[in-house]
């Protein structure tokens, strides 16, 4: 591991203007690239305290040999300078995209004599015009299937087609009109071209001009009484309706927009686009981000998501334009919108408008929506992102290889005895020192024991009102071991009642066995010991030095020797040990921080539920406690008729009084106890 200060540049040979630099390692690999408005200012932060720097930034420091850098006029040169060198050089610590699934496109292949339709996967090729990407594959195959009847081009392979022409006969779609049968002459190269551009000018969103033109021929088969031309023509503009209805209209017509929404943890994050061209979702996509570089290590120049931002749109639209230009017949201003919809502004934000402008032709807004149909749908793409976040750590976290090798990445980082099989957290919640409560989770070979989760309300410090962290952290530390000795002895106790009973029973006195259940320390239903009679290999507190100092000492005053203790501050995600002065850093990327900080994560989700309920369970009770005749029963039957103590504020007597129990007088002393509030 390299010590920066050996390659730190000189003092003053930096330059202040704006440029690219690069990092590379001993074997003179770029190993990350970055812009700055100040390379001096820029470069300066890395080298000034290490020990400061994300660990990911540490690391990529750490492995660097050299530093370098190339000058430019302008930021917005810096922008695209930065971009072609993470496409020419791929350095493994800049932000890597992995889309989380294979998106299909429909592809014309307008290179060939007799151009072809078909769903697609893969690289983009020359020649070959595509549409999409689109969510789901049977979609756009169903959609195909409906415009075939109104544009009846080959869909079928090279092979297919040769081997009907040689037999002279179609296929299947040639004979039900779903094809207009060129591999046998039936029309010639132009007129199925003819047929192709329309099919590509549906997609491309002018179908008003499609679909009159249908209509007026309609009406001229019918006024020429051809009823049978009529008809066709009909159901093909129903054909035609039916497929624009699988597009619902989300925004104004003429609306060319992209939305973007990231949603992230302290690893990773799920980035989601939905693709807007004249009103309509067109398409959408989705990656998985591994976060890196600048986009962990912004806390002084405009927080994670603008810098994730910043470098999904100059990734994303710079290899767009790139694939764009590999095509004749697909313009840039095909694949750059007019507007670009996203969750926070980049912070170089002119600059990225420039850029945009300047690969599109005219100008690009980059903005966050306010209000409206636009914001609506942001919320939408945002609930994407979220869902798709957390499908992809449930596929992780479903992956038995993958759990086997956290659980002995966490043995070997910890130096245990043995895999933690069992790891148990525990989180505290509260707003201020008031209603303070923590969550203690189970994680067992790796997966959440739900059915073990247990709550703690934390008693206040006497007179003061609050309680701390640390103070709580030891407390639930007493009780959670406390009632662990009482289970191992209740459960001592429950083997010696069982050798009793097993005696009596072989004596022949069943009655013994009714009576005496299966000992204290026993489940009845499952005749296992009950569950925390279960110690835990690994106990993980959230929190750093202080909150583990605390649990560590309190396991010392109860003589519970032979269980590990670790604390996961979520800054620098760092693994403290106690009496450890440095805490133990995990490779990022490792199975092993992925499965401690989803149990920390965890614990917080829990610790966070149950405060809310605390919560709200007090203000209830604080407001409705003073109406006469009002007790428990009726308390809680009006709060879950209403969903909250709000919506029951807003409510008349005559809606209080069909909650079964309460009366008008009731009614009106609720109103009048919340009102006065």
């Amino acid at each position: 591991m390299a010590d920066p200060a050996t390659y730190r540049p000189a003092p003053g040979t930096i330059p202040v203007e704006p440029g690219v630099y690069k990092f590379r390692d001993a074997h003179r690999q770029v190993i990350y690239v970055g812009k700055a408005k100040s390379l001096r200012s820029r470069l300066n932060s890395y080298f000034a305290d290490v020990a400061s720097l994300h660990p990911r930034t540490r690391q990529m420091v750490t492995t660097a040999a050299s530093v370098e850098w190339t000058v430019v006029s302008t930021e917005v040169e810096a922008l695209q300078l930065e971009y072609n060198w993470i496409k020419e050089f791929d350095p493994r610590f800049n932000v890597r995209y992995r889309d989380d699934k294979s998106y299909p496109v429909l592809a014309v292949t307008l290179n060939e004599q007799f151009p072809r339709l078909f769903v697609y996967r893969g690289a983009r090729r020359k020649g070959v015009r595509y549409f999409g990407p689109y969510a789901h594959a049977w979609a756009i195959r169903e959609t195909l299937d409906l415009l075939l009847r109104v544009f009846p081009a080959r869909t079928c392979s090279n092979g297919v087609f040769q081997r009907h022409s040689q037999i002279g006969r179609p296929c299947l779609l040639g004979y039900i009109d779903k094809c207009s049968a060129p591999c046998v002459g039936r029309l010639g190269p132009e007129e199925h071209r003819r047929i192709v551009d329309d099919f590509c000018d549906f997609l491309s969103g002018r179908t008003d001009r499609l679909v009159r033109e249908l209509e007026r021929r309609m009406h001229t088969a019918a006024d020429d009484l051809d009823f049978e031309a009529a008809a066709r023509l009909r159901d093909d503009v129903q054909a035609l309706r039916r497929a624009l209805e699988k597009q619902a209209v989300v925004l104004g017509t003429g609306t060319d927009a992209d939305v973007i929404a990231f949603a992230m943890d302290e690893l990773e994050a799920a980035v989601q686009i939905f693709h807007v061209r004249d009103g309509r979702v067109r398409g959408q996509r989705g990656w998985v981000v591994d976060k890196s570089g600048d986009a962990v290590d912004v806390p002084r120049t405009g927080g994670q998501l603008a810098a994730l931002v910043e470098q999904f749109l100059t990734q994303f639209y710079g290899e767009q334009v790139a694939v764009a230009d590999q095509g004749p017949d697909v313009q840039p201003a095909a694949v750059v919108p007019r507007e670009v919809l996203v969750p926070e502004l980049p912070r170089d934000v002119e600059q990225v408008q420039h850029w945009l402008s300047t690969l599109r032709g005219s100008t690009v807004r980059v903005r966050v929506p306010q209000r409206g149909d636009k914001k609506a749908l942001a919320e939408t793409v945002r609930r994407n992102a979220t869902e798709a976040l957390a499908q992809h750590k449930l596929r992780r976290a479903s992956d038995l290889t993958s759990r086997s090798q956290a659980l002995q990445d966490i043995q070997d980082a910890l130096d245990l005895d043995t895999a933690p099989l069992r790891i148990e957290c525990v989180d505290v919640s509260h707003v201020q020192g008031t209603d303070v409560v923590a969550s203690l989770v189970v994680f067992e070979d790796g997966l959440a024991r739900k059915s073990e989760y247990r709550h703690y309300t934390i008693k206040e410090a006497a007179g003061e009102g609050r309680s701390d962290d640390v103070g709580s952290i030891a407390e639930v530390t007493r009780r959670r071991f406390l009632r662990l000795r009482r289970e191992r002895d209740a459960t001592i106790a429950g083997d010696i009642a069982a050798d009793d009973i097993a005696g009596d029973i072989a004596a022949g006195d069943h009655d013994a066995y009714d009576g005496a259940a299966a000992g204290p320390g026993i489940d009845p239903r499952t005749g296992r010991p009950r569950a925390f009679a279960y110690p835990p290999n690994l106990f993980v507190v959230d929190g750093g030095a202080p909150q583990v100092a605390a649990a560590a000492e309190t396991l010392d005053d109860l003589g519970v020797t032979d269980i590990a203790v670790i604390g996961l501050a979520k800054r620098l995600e760092e693994v403290w040990v106690p009496g450890e002065s440095e805490p133990t850093i995990l490779p990022r990327n490792s199975e092993a921080l992925y499965l401690l900080q989803r149990v920390r994560d965890e614990a917080h989700r829990f610790a966070i539920a149950f405060h809310r309920k605390k919560r709200s369970r007090r203000m209830t009770a604080s407001v409705l406690d003073s109406v006469p005749g009002l007790g428990t029963t009726r308390r809680t039957a009006l709060v879950t008729h209403f969903g909250s103590v709000a919506k029951l504020k807003e409510a008349t007597v005559e809606q209080i009084t069909e909650v079964p129990g309460i009366g008008v007088a009731t009614a009106k002393a609720v109103l009048t106890a919340l009102r006065s509030q």
